[in-house]
Parts: structure tokens; C-alpha cells; sequence
């Protein structure tokens, strides 16, 4: 099991006011899902990614990643294996302006311990992966968002992780890009194999995935396999 997660809570605390983003959640993910984590805003899965992606610390309850309790490890462990075996995509793409597609996508590889002569082909493999091969060379000024997009999704493939996590990744995207978006998501997944987190708001977004977990207030409202994928896909490719 890839993510084991028992009676997990979240507090922020705020000089006296205490705010519970998430009270005793508790589910698996295998290596190789596709699951949608979906609520509205304010409901806690922003906060459930960032504790999952090592991005900030749960505040009791257990998580296991890859088997391994995760409230052992130091912050300079979270930080490794958050660059190794995790890739993160984001809403606002983050890229770093006047740098090319492949300089972008090599961004992980200056904090790994790969030696600096594979760099491009490893970041190559990936902006092929997501079809950006022709664009290698441009910057984000000369990019559209969902090529930024895909810019970002190779720049999370580059170390070859282990579960990808997407926070709202068709956000900032028209109808079309977002599918595309979707589309590449579905594909390392389906054939690479690939396990993928995806926050989304949308039902129809989350509909791709394989199965959907529905935050509200901070507790797990649904767990819910994708009766429908298939017809989502066949709405999703007209």
C-alpha cells in the first residue's frame, strides 16, 4: 500500500483560536490509482494534499508513506523524499519566466544526487511525454496555459516519482486545455502505471479518475469508486 492514512487530524492554531481542517480521516491509496480528491473551498483538501506531499505536518493520527511512518523522518528526509519520489503540479503552473521549457523541467534535478550529464536526457523523456517536444526551446511568455501546464507535468515526471499530485491543475485552463491537461494525466496512469492525486473541484474532472474521495469540513464525506469513467472518457474525447 502506497498511502496508508488512520484517524489523521490537522489544527491550526492562530494565537487562541484553534481551526480543525481535518478531523480522523482515515483511507488506503495503492501504487498505480488515480484518485480525485474533491470538496469545496474551505473544506480541507488543500490541507489533506499538503500533508500527503510532505508539504506540512498532520497533527496526530498516522500517516505511512511506502510503509514507513512518516511523523519518524526529519525535515531533511520529507524534503528528499518529497523530491524524489514525489512530483507536484500546481494551478498557477510556477514556472520561472525568460527560462526555457527545458531548463524549467530540469528545475528538481539541481536538488538531486543524478549526476548533472544525464540531466537533459531525463528532462527530454519527460517533455516528450507530454507532447512538448516541439516547444523544448520557448519560454513561458511564448507558451499558452495548457502548454504550461504540460510544462509543469513534465517538470513533476523529470525523477520519475512514485505518485503525483495535482492541486487544481485545469484551474487556470479554457475547456479545451483542461482536457488536454486531464487527457496526459489519464495516460501516465493507464500506461506508465503512474499514481496520481488530483484535487479538483470539478465533478467533471473528477469523473476521470478512478475512484473519488469527497472532503466537507474537514472529515471524509464519500469514498466512492467511478462507476462511469468510461463515459466520462467518451464525453471527455468529443
Amino acid at each position: 500500500m502506497l498511502i496508508q492514512i488512520k484517524n489523521l487530524s490537522k489544527v491550526y492554531h492562530d494565537e487562541e483560536v484553534e481551526t480543525m481542517a481535518l478531523n480522523n480521516v482515515s483511507f488506503n491509496i495503492k501504487e498505480g490509482e488515480f484518485v480525485a480528491i474533491m470538496g469545496p473551498s474551505g473544506s480541507g483538501k488543500s490541507t489533506l494534499l499538503h500533508v500527503l506531499g510532505f508539504l506540512d505536518r498532520h497533527s496526530s493520527g498516522e500517516y505511512l508513506f511506502d510503509g514507513k511512518d512518516s511523523g519518524r523522518y526529519s525535515e531533511n528526509e520529507l524534503a528528499r523524499i518529497r523530491n524524489r519520489e514525489m512530483g507536484f503540479v500546481f494551478q498557477a503552473f510556477n514556472l520561472l519566466a525568460r527560462t526555457s521549457v527545458l531548463e524549467n523541467v530540469k528545475l528538481p534535478l539541481l536538488y538531486s544526487d543524478i549526476p548533472q550529464k544525464k540531466w537533459d536526457t531525463l528532462a527530454k523523456k519527460a517533455i516528450e511525454a507530454v507532447d512538448l517536444s516541439h516547444r523544448i526551446n520557448h519560454e513561458p511568455a511564448q507558451l499558452s496555459g495548457g502548454e504550461k501546464q504540460r510544462v509543469a507535468i513534465a517538470r513533476a515526471l523529470v525523477l520519475d516519482p512514485k505518485i503525483i499530485f495535482a492541486d487544481e491543475p485545469t484551474g487556470n485552463l479554457d475547456s479545451k486545455s483542461g482536457k488536454t491537461v486531464i487527457g496526459i494525466l489519464q495516460k501516465l496512469n493507464e500506461e506508465q502505471g503512474r499514481t496520481i492525486i488530483l484535487i479538483t473541484h470539478e465533478t467533471n474532472t473528477a469523473e476521470h479518475a478512478q475512484r473519488i474521495i469527497h472532503v466537507v469540513d474537514g472529515e471524509i464525506e464519500s469514498d466512492r469508486e467511478v462507476k462511469n469513467r468510461h463515459k466520462a472518457d467518451e464525453e471527455f474525447k468529443k
